[in-house]
């Protein structure tokens, strides 16, 4: 599964960078989120609690951070494992650009591959919930980075 998207936010590419290297901003912003520690520099792992349809799982993974281009790119990867509904994986390369002064776009592009119970719910709903919860990820960044400036 694949997808594309991108988010205006506005504030400065350097905030927005700093943002997405921040444990406490990405945790907030990730749908589901228990917990997000980072063990490194480049690296992280989390409990994420998820609904796919009629499962729920509870996936803890890893987080990983490459092809840094302070402030204008990276990639993120992720791997999680919910017991007996089964694993995600995925990554995203992330794209930060100056719109005006103070506002950037955040161009986005997800990989994402499922396999066990969760795969049995069909490529549709998977889809679909995958689109909302990146949606609902960027949009809730963009709130999150935003908020401070507005204050």
């Amino acid at each position: 599964m694949e997808m594309t998207g991108e988010e205006r936010i506005a504030a400065p590419v350097e905030t927005v960078w700093r943002a997405l290297n921040d444990p406490e901003v990405l945790k907030a912003a990730i749908p589901g989120c228990e917990t997000l520690e980072k063990t490194s520099d480049t690296s992280m792992t989390a409990t994420v609690v998820l609904k796919i349809g009629p499962v729920k799982a509870r996936f803890n993974g890893s987080v990983e951070l490459s092809n840094l281009n302070p402030p204008h790119s990276y990639t993120i990867t992720g791997e999680g494992k919910g017991g007996v509904a089964g694993f995600a994986k995925g990554g995203a390369d992330v794209t930060l650009t100056p719109d005006g002064e103070n506002a950037t776009i955040l161009a986005y592009t997800v990989k994402a591959d499922v396999g066990g119970k969760i795969a049995q719910l069909g490529a549709r709903l998977i889809d679909s919930t995958a689109k909302k919860l990146a949606r609902e990820f960027f949009s809730r960044l963009g709130t999150l980075i935003a908020a401070p400036s507005e204050a």
